[in-house]
């Protein structure tokens, strides 16, 4: 069961999240997302976390050398792609990977991406990349799902996350928007809300 909860920028935050039963915590390292995140403070909040919480730092047309050097210095432990990185990424990153493609994508990238890529299933917005509180199509990805290992992105909320689970049967799910206050801000009880509902779900497929 992979609940991830990202657009992580407080502390308070990540530890709610964790304690209401989020498996990841997402934190932004592109500096056009208003849910960015620097360095220092990414690991300041890692460093509070219990070890089982899986970190994973979303980036946007980094190169190498930029996400190994925010891992080195954050200690995040999975890597997210939302640009136009080649798959040569993959191995040149040499840490487990989500790879953010949309529906139209995904047949091409399941082609050339490593086998032991997770996709994230999200819609296609060339400007916020990500975050973007819209849904995709559940029937066509739950298709997608039945011979990819996906996590759902893509307009989650509370209210919807136990038919997203339900009809899709993902590997996981990926909220941001769907949880806040304000972007990089998040609601307690959304937060909770949204994990109890997607647990309860995950149990039922």
């Amino acid at each position: 069961m992979f609940l991830k909860i990202c657009g992580i920028t407080r502390v308070a935050d990540a530890l709610h999240a964790v304690h209401q039963g989020a498996t990841a915590l997402g934190f932004v390292f592109w500096p056009g997302s208003p849910r960015a995140i620097d360095d220092d403070r990414a690991a300041e909040i890692i460093a509070a976390l219990p070890a089982h919480v899986a970190t994973v730092g979303v980036f946007v047309n980094e190169s190498v050398e930029g996400v190994r050097r925010v891992i080195e210095t954050t200690g995040i432990r999975a890597v997210q792609l939302h640009g136009d990185e080649p798959p040569l990424f993959a191995e040149a990153i040499g840490h487990p990977l989500l790879r953010a493609v949309t529906l139209d994508e995904m047949a091409e990238a399941s082609r050339v991406w490593p086998v032991d890529t997770t996709f994230l299933l999200d819609t296609s917005d060339p400007v916020r990349r990500g975050g973007t509180g819209v849904t995709i199509d559940w029937s066509q990805a739950a298709a997608v799902a039945r011979g990819h290992k996906v996590v759902l992105a893509g307009g989650l909320t509370p209210l919807n996350v136990e038919e997203a689970i339900g009809t899709v049967r993902p590997f996981g799910v990926d909220v941001s928007s769907g949880v806040e206050a304000t972007p990089g801000v998040k609601d307690p009880d959304k937060v909770s809300l949204f994990l109890a509902n997607a647990r309860r779900a995950f149990e039922l497929v």
